[in-house]
């Protein structure tokens, strides 16, 4: 499936991703997760428009008009939990969608490969559902396709977008190859990757920024 990347062209969208990778207003906290919630809001409205709806009549004061609303809700899910203020922008979006959470975080970098581990998950059921997958940042892959895994206990979807603010180009090759009819909505697509597979110039650790750090 195509690639959708909202920040190739100047818009509001590029604005917000600018001031989330400035290293001094990233020290304002409360900021940096309203401007999460808002690049949140404008990756939902974009996959909107690649989900199914119905054509109604609704009566105004004055007569009917035609209308096209959503055929169903789709099913949001959180990576937690730097995941949680991006899913927020989508819940203003898809303010009746159901939604659900999924811990997948790395582990202590015991070998030269980064170690995933997924150990909770509340999520409803996602059988023949619409289903978009949310985490800032999309580094490897391994956390996105670790979630994935998991979630499919709880049904297959029919239709499967994973949403992220930045991602890196092997990550989206990783996704790409594991899950190839994914439909994936990023805003930026940085080139590299460092050996602790952290996205440069990427924005730091989204975690940290949006709630503090837990590293001692």
């Amino acid at each position: 499936m195509p690639l959708h990347i909202l920040g190739e062209k100047p818009s509001l969208f590029t604005q917000l991703l600018a001031e989330l990778r400035n290293h001094h207003l990233q020290k304002d906290r409360h900021r940096f997760r309203w401007n999460l919630k808002r690049a949140g809001f404008l990756l939902a409205y974009e996959i909107s428009k690649q989900l199914p709806y119905s054509e109604v009549q609704v009566q105004t004061p004055l007569g009917q008009a035609q209308a096209h609303i959503l055929s169903e809700p789709p099913v949001l899910i959180s990576v937690l939990r730097a995941g949680i203020p991006l899913m927020e922008g989508a819940m203003e979006a898809f303010d009746f969608a159901d939604i659900g959470f999924i811990a997948a975080y790395r582990t202590e970098l015991t070998t030269r490969e980064v170690q995933v581990q997924v150990d909770y998950m509340a999520i409803p059921s996602l059988k023949d559902r619409y289903v978009i997958l949310i985490d800032p940042m999309l580094a490897t892959g391994k956390s996105m396709l670790l979630s994935y895994e998991a979630m499919l206990i709880r049904g297959t979807p029919k239709m499967l977008f994973i949403m992220a603010l930045i991602a890196s180009e092997q990550g989206i090759k990783n996704v790409q190859k594991r899950l190839p009819d994914a439909h994936i909505y990023v805003g930026a697509v940085d080139k590299e990757l460092t050996a602790r597979a952290y996205i440069v110039p990427g924005l730091g650790d989204a975690g940290d920024l949006a709630y503090g750090s837990m590293h001692s």
